[in-house]
């Protein structure tokens, strides 16, 4: 006679048995490293050259060659931002070039004029040499593709931009605005187009993208009153400078005077 119950009872726990073997086989296996191998792959330049593709690019690179290698200004002497403690002859020129021409789109587009310019010592990446100057020097000196911003600072902002210069010991471009530094190792005596500071007034900064969000440090810039950004390139600025002109010239203008 067969007992049905145990049968019952015996497929049950057979059922279960089975169940839990399936679930622990399709768990998600952890697998864990144990070893890594590498191999050097040389890089050859030995590939043979393609003719048809040669002769496809040969005017677009003649093209591009002549436009950056045409002579645009000539330069009486070598601007190199690696003479000058407080200030060098290529942060004079960059940060003159900069108001000038920024303050001219800034006018053309929300009828405002700059009053200042502060750029970076890092960003220039190159001197520009003795002798002819063309479009490949600017992108030597100026490689990235920073617009020039305009930024609204309110007086106190312009000191404390200042005390930053002071602090970080290097000599960042600057234009419009002049200061001493005391013996304090404060700024002091600030001017802006040639009248003291007003810590209330509110003035128009050019400087570039990067820093206007705060880049090397200089968080002043992103609690401003306003920014306009000119959709200008710097290097751009530089290249129609060169082109406006036959001899370039760095103001020798001292703008940092240590007492």
């Amino acid at each position: 006679m067969i007992k049905t119950k145990n049968n019952s009872v015996f497929i049950r726990q057979f059922v279960l048995f089975i169940t839990i073997i399936l679930v622990a086989s399709c768990a998600s296996k952890k697998y864990e490293v144990y070893k890594i191998e590498g191999k050097k792959i040389g890089v050859t330049t030995t590939i043979e050259p393609n003719e048809e593709l040669e002769r496809f690019v040969l005017p677009y690179r003649t093209h591009i060659t002549k436009d950056l290698d045409s002579v645009l200004a000539y330069c009486p002497e070598i601007l190199d931002k690696s003479k000058g403690e407080w200030q060098t002859n290529i942060g004079n020129f960059m940060a003159d070039v900069c108001l000038k021409n920024g303050s001219y789109v800034f006018n053309l587009k929300h009828k405002k004029t700059a009053d200042i310019c502060l750029l970076n010592n890092g960003g220039i990446r190159s001197i520009i040499p003795k002798g002819n100057v063309t479009a490949r020097t600017a992108f030597e000196v100026m490689p990235f593709e920073n617009n020039l911003f305009i930024i609204a600072l309110k007086g106190h902002q312009i000191e404390e931009m200042a005390n930053h210069i002071i602090l970080e010991k290097k000599p960042h471009p600057l234009a419009g605005m002049k200061f001493h530094i005391n013996k304090e190792k404060k700024a002091s005596n600030i001017t802006v187009q040639g009248s003291p500071l007003d810590l209330e007034k509110i003035y128009y900064v050019a400087t570039s993208d990067y820093l206007s969000n705060g880049g090397d440090n200089m968080t002043f810039f992103m609690n401003n009153s306003g920014s306009f950004d000119l959709d200008y390139k710097i290097r751009n600025v530089l290249i129609d400078y060169f082109k406006e002109v036959d001899t370039i010239i760095a103001s020798p203008e001292i703008r940092i005077i240590v007492d």
